[in-house]
């Protein structure tokens, strides 16, 4: 299964998982832009990963 994974540099966690079937490059910019908006306000740097887990 592929996933894209929303990760803070600055806090080295990561924020969520989204599983590519159901979510398209446009929705998780879209969630960025919305749920993690607190992030990016408080000059955190936010990077959407794809990776495959098996």
């Amino acid at each position: 299964m592929e996933f894209n994974e929303v990760y803070c540099s600055n806090c080295k966690k990561v924020l969520g998982q989204y599983n590519l079937k159901f979510y398209d490059d446009e929705k998780i910019k879209e969630l960025v832009s919305i749920t993690y908006s607190s992030h990016v306000r408080n000059g955190h740097l936010v990077n959407v990963r794809r990776f495959v887990k098996d």
